[in-house]
C-alpha cells in the first residue's frame, strides 16, 4: 500500500546520507519491534510518540540482526524525532497509523519533523500517513517540502502520495542513484532537482530516475533549478519518464534562472553544469501555455538533453501549448506537442516558485 505524507505547507521530512530505500514492500528476516506493545506507545493523539519511537529505534540500530518497527494502526502525536545511524542491520520502520506533528508550528526549533541522519539498508513502508498538520504552518518560513533528500545513495521512494505546500519531492546536492517511483503529488510545486549552487562545496547530483508519477494541480511537474551567478557545481544523467500531469502550471522545467524573491545575481549565469537529462513519454494539461521550458547557463549550456513522446495540451485565451529553450539544443524523437523550442524566450522568462 501506498504511504501518504499530508503535509500541506508544513514539516519537512529530511533523508539524508546514506538511506537506500523509502517506502517499498516486504522487508524480512529480523525482530518484530512494536512501540505499542513494547514501548507503551498510545494512539490517543496526546501523548508523545517521540521517546516509544527513539526506544524502539535504539534497540533496532543495534541488532545485529534486520529488525522492523512498527507503528500499529492508531492515531499518534509526534512532537519530533531524529533516528540517527550508523546502524549494525537493515531496518525496516512500517507506518501502519496515522502520525501527527503538533498542530503549533512554533514547537519546532529546528525546520523539520521527522529526520533521518547515517542510515544504510533503510525501509519505510507501512501504508499509514504522516500529517504534518499544514495549515497550521503555512507562517513557518523554510518548512514546506514534503520529503527533502540530500547527500544520499540509492533512495527509492516508492508508491507515496505527497500533499505539501512546495516541492512534493526534492532532491538536494550530493545525491546519486535515486529512485522516485509511483508518487502521487498535489498539491504541492511538483518533484523538482534542486535548486542548486546556491552554497559552497555542494556535492554533484548524478543518477536520479523520476518515473510513474502523477502531478495533479501542481504548479509545476518534473523540475530541475538552478541559481545564477553563485557557486559551482554538476548536475547529471536525470531521466523523467511516464509522467501524468493534469493542470499544472509548469510541466516541464529546466530553470537556471531560478532567484526567487529576487534573491540573487539574475544578470549573471549560472556555475552549474547540466548533462545527459531525458523527459520521456510525459502526458499534460498545461494551466499556462508556456508547458516547456527549457532555459540553460550561455557559460554551460545544457548537454545531451532529450524530450520523447511529449504530449502537452493548453486551452485558453492565450493561446494553445508553447515550448521555449535557451543555450540547449534537445534530441527529439516520437510525437513532440508542443514542437520542441519553437516559442520565443521573454526578455525577462517568468519565474518559478
Amino acid at each position: 500500500m501506498a504511504i501518504q505524507f499530508n503535509f500541506l505547507s508544513s514539516m519537512l521530512i529530511l533523508v539524508l546520507l546514506s538511506i537506500s530505500s523509502v517506502e517499498g514492500s516486504g522487508g524480512g528476516g529480523g525482530g518484530v519491534i512494536d512501540v505499542v506493545a513494547k514501548f507503551g506507545a498510545k494512539a490517543d493523539e496526546k501523548t508523545d510518540l517521540s521517546k516509544p519511537l527513539l526506544d524502539a529505534w535504539k534497540e533496532a540500530c543495534a541488532s545485529t540482526s534486520p529488525s522492523k518497527i512498527v507503528i500499529p494502526k492508531g492515531i499518534y502525536f509526534l512532537s519530533t524525532a531524529t533516528l540517527d545511524g550508523p546502524c549494525k542491520a537493515p531496518i525496516e520502520l512500517q507506518v501502519q497509523g496515522t502520525v501527527k506533528a503538533p498542530a503549533d508550528p512554533g514547537a519546532f526549533k529546528e525546520p523539520k519533523w521527522i529526520a533521518f541522519n547515517r542510515i544504510e539498508n533503510f525501509k519505510l513502508s507501512g501504508g499509514g500517513v504522516f500529517d504534518g498538520q499544514g495549515t497550521t504552518a503555512y507562517k513557518r518560513e523554510g518548512c514546506k517540502d514534503g520529503i527533502h533528500i540530500g547527500r544520499s545513495d540509492g533512495v527509492n521512494v516508492l508508491n507515496s502520495e505527497i500533499k505539501t505546500g512546495d516541492d512534493c519531492v526534492s532532491i538536494g546536492d550530493g545525491s546519486k542513484n535515486l529512485v522516485i517511483n509511483g508518487v502521487t503529488c498535489g498539491p504541492g510545486h511538483g518533484i523538482s532537482i534542486g535548486s542548486l549552487g546556491l552554497f559552497k562545496n555542494e556535492e554533484p547530483v548524478d543518477g536520479v530516475t523520476v518515473k510513474n508519477c502523477t502531478m495533479t494541480n501542481t504548479s509545476n511537474g518534473v523540475r530541475i533549478k538552478t541559481w545564477p551567478g553563485a557557486e559551482p557545481g554538476t548536475c547529471s544523467n536525470i531521466h523523467f519518464e511516464d509522467i501524468t500531469v493534469t493542470n499544472v502550471s509548469s510541466p516541464i522545467i529546466i530553470d537556471q534562472k531560478y532567484c526567487p524573491w529576487n534573491k540573487c545575481k539574475i544578470n549573471e549565469e549560472s556555475k552549474v553544469k547540466l548533462s545527459n537529462i531525458s523527459f520521456k513519454n510525459i502526458h499534460s494539461t498545461s494551466a499556462r501555455p508556456e508547458a516547456i521550458k527549457i532555459i540553460c547557463s550561455a557559460t554551460l549550456p545544457c548537454e545531451n538533453v532529450e524530450l520523447a513522446d511529449i504530449e502537452i495540451t493548453h486551452s485558453g485565451p492565450t493561446g494553445p501549448a508553447v515550448s521555449q529553450c535557451l543555450n540547449v539544443k534537445p534530441k527529439v524523437s516520437g510525437k513532440q506537442n508542443p514542437a520542441v523550442c519553437f516559442a520565443p524566450i521573454p526578455a525577462k522568462p517568468t519565474p518559478t516558485a
